[in-house]
């Protein structure tokens, strides 16, 4: 028989060895800090309700099996790691692999490699100050930063793309990304602001961000997913995400502790999730416990190590710097 093809790994060598370092840099960066390293499940009876992400569906059929009852890989080890949290476990981060259903690309591989963290006692603005610090950290004499930047979300749309994110309605979005290429095939309702607002982000703002590291913040509140509200005018979330160089890198939260707040929001996306033909998964009632018990007060992000890797590396492809990528896998 003739060997496949494809067995060779698409990652080479020194990228694999550069893989290695900067997670030992990583673990080195809060050991120093005293933040403990955990490691959660990726198999659960619950998926995320997010209706812009899909989990990969699996079932268990050993002793104690419920006949088709579905268990779903991670998108993320966040609510474990929040049960942990609750438990009284500190300030808490975790290297894992995480699983997306239907993200591939350039820079997406259905399977990836995740660094999420908490911090006990912050709130996203001094989470966002350790996430600039880990990165120059892990990267330095590696790559150069050449700055670091930080915009509030209105205060980028207003400067890029000329438009209030806050107060524009969805025609009027549309009508601005249709002078940039054909809206019509997108499908995209205009009872929806916030996909529009998804659309101008990756479409018109996304593109001019070029070098450095860019924080941007105070996102609208219905985009808070996990994250409290600011009640300042408008209300906004206590969200972040990070860019580096132009490419998406982390998402961070002052973590909602509010347990009938999270059902509603848990609700809400299962609505949204039926209305659009989504599968209708079982939001995680242990993560609601342990909120009801008593979140602390928190701050979190995730921060994808493959992007990072291939910018350190200057690599162009995602496959570039994972050992064996979906298509090989």
């Amino acid at each position: 028989m003739e060997p496949h093809a494809d067995w060779r790994p698409t990652a080479s060598l020194e990228v694999l060895k550069l893989r290695a370092e900067i997670l030992a840099r990583i673990r080195t960066f809060f050991a120093r800090l005293d933040v403990l390293e955990v490691d959660t499940p990726a198999l659960s009876r619950a998926a995320t309700t997010d209706p812009a992400l899909s989990s990969f569906k699996t079932c268990y059929h050993g002793p104690g099996a419920v006949r088709d009852e579905p268990r779903y890989l991670h998108t993320s080890p966040e609510f474990p790691m929040k049960r942990l949290l609750a438990a009284g476990s500190g300030s808490i981060y975790q290297i894992c692999k995480v699983f997306r259903d239907g993200e591939s690309g350039t820079q997406h591989n259905p399977e990836f490699t995740l660094l999420e963290w908490y911090r006990t006692g912050f709130d996203h603005l001094d989470l966002m100050d350790e996430v600039q610090r880990l990165v120059t950290d892990v990267l330095a004499d590696i790559m150069p930063i050449d700055s670091v930047q930080h915009w509030s979300y209105r205060d980028l749309f207003v400067e890029i793309a000329a438009i209030d994110p806050f107060t524009a309605t969805a025609a009027e979005l549309r009508t601005v990304l249709q002078s940039r290429f054909d809206v019509t095939a997108v499908g995209l309702s205009l009872d929806d602001g916030d996909a529009w607002l998804d659309l101008m982000m990756t479409h018109v703002i996304e593109p001019r961000l070029r070098s450095g590291l860019m924080f941007i913040r105070d996102y609208p509140a219905s985009q808070a997913a996990l994250a409290r509200l600011r009640l300042c005018s408008p209300p906004v979330a206590a969200r972040f995400e990070v860019y580096l160089n132009g490419i998406e890198l982390a998402n961070g939260f002052h973590e909602l502790a509010d347990a009938p707040e999270q059902r509603r929001r848990f609700e809400a996306d299962l609505e949204r999730r039926r209305d659009s033909g989504g599968e209708a998964v079982r939001m995680d009632e242990n993560l609601l416990s342990a909120l009801h018990a008593g979140l602390p007060n928190c701050a979190g992000v995730a921060l994808g190590l493959d992007r990072l890797l291939m910018l350190a590396s200057g690599s162009q492809r995602l496959q570039n710097v994972i050992a064996f990528p979906f298509e090989t896998a």
